[in-house]
């Protein structure tokens, strides 16, 4: 599995779930402006029905609910991480990553353009708040 950069400053969902699904930042974001979901909404900012809406749509199974992060060993192969957890004028807002586990290895892809490397694996700086895990159909 690859990153996907973000293409917009509020687009971190679009690219995680265009990094799962095996798509550009461009089709993904074509895809959820087609399902009504825009990086631009706040609602998209601190809610994760568009999120698991728009990864129903790449017939992607996501979790019905968000778990407690509790560690890293005890996250699932495939997972929604929420990070950088905070309030923005009273509402719950994070930024959206994909922690993947595979013969690869563990790690984190962050669509943050400003970042030089976009696979993280330094856990111990990221504080994840929690996590939807995702399936494939």
């Amino acid at each position: 599995m690859k990153p996907v950069v973000q293409l917009e400053r509020t687009g971190c969902g679009i690219a995680a779930v265009a990094a799962i699904a095996g798509v550009s930042y461009q089709r993904a974001q074509r895809t959820a402006n087609r399902l009504g979901i825009f990086a631009e909404d706040r609602r998209l900012w601190s809610e994760a029905v568009y999120i698991r809406r728009l990864l129903q749509n790449y017939r992607l199974c996501p979790a019905p609910r968000e778990e407690t992060f509790l560690s890293w060993g005890s996250l699932p192969d495939l997972a929604l991480l929420a990070i950088k957890w905070h309030r923005e004028q009273g509402r719950p807002c994070w930024h959206w990553v994909v922690f993947v586990r595979d013969s690869e290895g563990e790690r984190v892809l962050d669509s943050k353009r400003s970042l030089t490397r976009h696979v993280r694996t330094d856990f111990g700086r990221m504080r994840p708040k929690w996590y939807i895990t995702v399936a494939r159909m």
